[in-house]
């Protein structure tokens, strides 16, 4: 008589590598690479914030611009690289190197990152936005004025009370570079 072989069928099916390690929502990356559109990568770390602007390619992303906040020493930035003024003045440079390899609409992704009013990543998608790349974004996630200034850490400490006037000279060297 002769015995049949059952095929075992697995019980559980392995994710993804990086889905395991939580650092890609599949998801997520789908939907926005369907846009078509670029995206502007934000990511934070515990000194700096890094902006990139990635494109889509059957091969691999491709990285077309990036900044990381600690650029911003390069043009007389004397303080913190990972506070809201940073992250918009980063937004803005990150906008500027896009202009430059003529790219004028990009998409958001934020990574895994909550989406939290007036955060950081806010502060670099207004910075982006207000030196002319076009990103989608609700109005009410920005951060204050007078928060992206500086002057609710200058009012704070008097080390910092010259914040406000450094960033309004920043911001300014960038617009007119």
């Amino acid at each position: 008589m002769k015995v049949k072989k059952r095929r075992l069928k697995p019980t559980h099916k392995m994710q993804f590598r990086r889905r395991r390690e939580s650092t890609t929502d599949y998801k997520k990356r789908l939907a926005l690479l369907k846009s078509g559109k670029p995206r502007l990568v934000v990511r934070k770390s515990l000194k700096y914030i890094r902006a990139q602007i990635i494109g889509y390619d059957k091969s691999g992303d491709k990285t077309v611009a990036s900044v990381v906040s600690n650029e911003l020493r390069g043009l007389g930035w004397k303080f913190a690289c990972d506070n809201l003024p940073a992250a918009y003045l980063t937004g803005m440079l990150i906008a500027k190197k896009a202009a430059s390899k003529k790219i004028t609409e990009v998409v958001l992704d934020s990574g895994l990152y909550t989406s939290t009013k007036g955060s950081r990543v806010y502060a670099v998608v207004k910075g982006a936005s207000d030196a002319g790349l076009k990103v989608p974004h609700k109005a009410d996630m920005l951060p204050a004025e007078d928060r992206i200034s500086g002057k609710h850490i200058a009012s704070h400490n008097k080390k910092f009370s010259e914040m406000p006037a450094e960033f309004e000279k920043i911001k300014q060297k960038i617009m007119s570079g």
